[in-house]
């Protein structure tokens, strides 16, 4: 249950339309729900703005869909991470408004009636990058943030980069995932004034040890503002850039409604 809905039912409470009973019925599995081999975390949108989301990899097929089946009863969003095609079309199965990902490997219900704010820019150093950064791209829709691309922009061809600078000055997040020797985030870092998120992909060969060159390189960035997310971590990446996003949104949307009232 989301602040909105739970704003609606006390309101419903207090109008006479829901009894104190029915009130309680729907809030019995707050703050979690058991389901035997899963507690299911009802309550983390009411902290976080954003209910659970479920990873799919290390879980059964029956698993994912008797999570996922509880997670959609709520009428919220819904994500699901690193599905295969086939646990994507048991959750489809569940509800026909889910939609499949292939990139990002995501399984997304999106809210209905969804207004997206801010601006986050994904951007790659390589086309072999795309699956992370589309991983990063999805969650942050889902979540409510406005997410453009700027995909093969890395530093074997840096004018390609600057040629698209204009596009990082709009940003108010950049994410950027890149492998091989990992540089691209430190380049970014260094053009622009908004945070950036550097997401090491286990893109490359041998000596880039699947990714950990280029996590390396990141956590060494000499540039100011690079925060550095785990290898191929794009689900991540996307959660941090979506609440700083939403923060400055926020800020922006205040001032607005303060020069109204002056």
């Amino acid at each position: 249950m989301n602040p909105e809905g739970l704003e609606r039912l006390l309101q419903q409470v207090r109008q006479g339309h829901v009894t104190v009973q029915q009130a309680l019925q729907r809030l019995r599995s707050l703050p979690f729900e058991d389901l035997g081999f899963a507690s299911l975390d009802h309550h983390r949108s009411l902290r976080q703005g954003f209910p659970e989301v479920v990873l799919c990899e290390g879980k059964t097929p029956a698993q994912v869909v008797a999570i996922a089946r509880a997670l959609i009863k709520k009428e919220g969003p819904f994500l699901a991470t690193r599905a295969d095609p086939s646990v994507a079309r048991a959750i489809r199965r569940l509800d026909r408004r889910a939609q499949y990902y292939h990139d990002a490997r995501i399984v997304a219900i999106h809210p209905s009636k969804q207004k997206h704010h801010g601006h986050i820019l994904v951007v790659t150093a390589g086309t072999a990058d795309v699956p992370v950064a589309e991983e990063a791209r999805v969650t942050a829709e889902v979540m409510g943030s406005h997410v453009e691309r700027l995909y093969d922009v890395g530093v074997a061809g840096i004018h390609r980069l600057l040629g698209k600078k204009d596009r990082l000055f709009e940003a108010q997040v950049v994410i950027v995932a890149a492998g091989m020797d990992g540089v691209l985030p430190s380049v970014v870092g260094g053009l622009v004034h908004c945070p950036v998120i550097a997401v090491p992909t286990s893109r490359g060969y041998g000596a880039s040890f699947g990714g950990v060159a280029a996590l390396l390189t990141m956590l060494n960035s000499c540039a100011a503002g690079v925060g550095v997310m785990n290898i191929d971590n794009g689900f991540g990446a996307a959660c941090l850039a979506h609440r700083i996003n939403r923060l400055s949104s926020t800020h922006d949307e205040r001032e607005m409604r303060d020069r109204r009232e002056r």
